[in-house]
């Protein structure tokens, strides 16, 4: 049986359903017909310009983001797939702090919605700090169905970790 640590959280039911899917090779042909589409939002500048078009769409007022960039750093050993910062400097008398939002390069290669799902979350954090309620609402108010999409990106993530190849499109 695969231990399923991104899954923990959830329904044993749900978990089961994953773990059939894994025994019986579809968990790939799952996500593929779910999810058949790879977005082309290759480089650092083309990723601030898709985070700003979603902030410019629901959050206008919050504080203006300096920097976004794809990290390879950003992994699973890491417990992080998107990353928000605020970088503080003195710059004279006066302390400026920029805000940066950083993604997992793992994402260049993901379907479309899972970009957008961790960009929505690390957007997100801009108004709210902590995973509470108001978080969660704000990121099922930008993207409608963020749960779901939520589930299927660990479901994803269970796949990437999975040590055959043959469930693998």
């Amino acid at each position: 049986m695969t231990p399923l640590k991104y899954l923990k959280a959830y329904p044993q039911q749900l978990q089961d359903q994953v773990q059939q899917m894994i025994a019986a090779g579809r968990l790939g042909d799952y996500l593929s017909q779910r999810y058949p589409q790879h977005h082309q939002i290759q480089s650092d500048k083309a990723l601030y310009g898709y985070v700003l078009d979603l902030k410019q769409q629901h959050l206008r007022s919050a504080p203006a983001i300096d920097k976004v960039l794809y990290d390879n750093r950003l992994d699973l050993t890491h417990r992080a797939l998107g990353l928000h910062t605020a970088v503080s400097r003195v710059q004279g008398g006066k302390l400026k702090a920029k805000k940066e939002i950083r993604v997992a390069a793992l994402f260049k290669e993901a379907a479309p919605e899972f970009l957008q799902m961790i960009v929505v979350h690390e957007l997100a954090h801009l108004k709210e700090y902590e995973h509470n309620k108001a978080f969660y609402k704000l990121c099922e108010y930008m993207l409608p169905g963020y749960h779901q999409l939520e589930f299927d990106l660990r479901v994803y993530l269970t796949w990437r970790d999975l040590p055959s190849t043959s469930d693998k499109n």
